[in-house]
């Protein structure tokens, strides 16, 4: 009887017998298998948190349609009468004059703050000299500074400028708190523009003022966009500095109150007679555009903020 054979690798000889598996080695298998906890467990956190913030947001619009009955009886429940009417209501009785305000001072603070931010922090991220990581810190430090510690001295500022219960005071302020967080973004954006472009541009003729609008905050709209949304998005939600900066300090002065100042005050003028859906009806109202803003420019704020982190 013949021997049997044995296998053979590829180039003719014995094939090698498998390493031995020890208590630290890692078979194919396994990690296969911790890939696939991992996916599972990332995705189930993530699924949760969508839960966390859909249904309160969906909560929220459907209880605009119900009565006080009903968002009495049950918070839950879904709503029997679809009445759009309610938002007509919440509007009439001042949520529209409280977003036109807001509306108002945003179309001038967020231009005012992507402006003077992106200049600052192109002159930071582009040009040495003496005193230019100080004034770097100096501008990254005011992110870390508390609004609360700055009430007093600053209502007595704006007040001394004769700017309270104005739109452009109210603007210039959030033009100062929202600076920071510009500029440290936007330095870091602006460092990873190629030199090669501004050269060529400035080789053609071009002064450095018409190199910085015309060649590079073109090429900078990808972080130009993510913090202005960021920059949109807070000061939309801005509570405190309102509060303090945009009250009428004698009988003629109107009001002028944003968005924020105006759910509380429909909620106080409602007193024993509450009328919840107008006060859900008037948040759905506040809530809506900054998600139709984020939901529409979500890709290019993705975008800008990879760019200016792996570049």
């Amino acid at each position: 009887m013949s021997a049997p054979l044995k296998e053979t690798a590829p180039t003719g000889g014995p094939t090698p017998p498998p390493p031995p598996v020890g208590k630290g080695t890692v078979r194919p298998g396994d990690r296969r298998g911790e890939g696939v906890v991992l996916n599972a467990f990332s995705h189930g956190f993530l699924a949760l948190w969508a839960v966390l913030i859909v249904l309160p947001l969906l909560w929220l619009v459907l209880s605009s349609f119900k009565t006080d009955t009903q968002i009495g009886g049950s918070a839950f429940g879904w709503p029997q009468n679809w009445d759009p009417g309610v938002f007509s209501r919440a509007w009439e009785k001042g949520i529209g004059d409280y977003f036109t305000s807001t509306v108002i001072v945003l179309v001038m603070s967020v231009p005012l703050t992507m402006l003077f931010g992106s200049m600052a922090a192109y002159v930071l991220a582009r040009y040495e000299f003496r005193g230019n990581r100080l004034l770097y810190y100096f501008f990254v430090a005011g992110a870390m500074f508390p609004v609360f510690l700055a009430l007093v001295p600053l209502f007595f500022m704006v007040k001394r400028l004769d700017m309270l219960n104005t739109y452009h005071g109210l603007a210039l302020v959030y033009v100062a708190y929202s600076l920071p967080f510009t500029v440290f973004f936007m330095h870091a954006f602006f460092r990873t523009l190629p030199t090669a472009v501004f050269e060529a541009a400035v080789l053609d003729g071009a002064s450095h003022t018409r190199a910085f609008f015309q060649v590079m905050l073109p090429m900078a709209r990808p972080g130009l966009l993510s913090v202005g949304i960021f920059n949109t998005l807070g000061q939309w939600n801005q509570y405190i500095l309102p509060t303090v900066l945009m009250q009428p300090q004698s009988g003629d002065d109107p009001e002028r109150y944003v968005l924020t100042q105006g759910l509380i005050q429909l909620q106080q003028q409602q007193g024993y007679a509450s009328d919840l859906p107008v006060l859900f009806a008037g948040v759905t109202i506040a809530m809506v555009p900054m998600l139709v803003v984020y939901l529409s420019f979500q890709r290019q704020v993705q975008a800008g903020l990879t760019s200016a982190t792996l570049k």
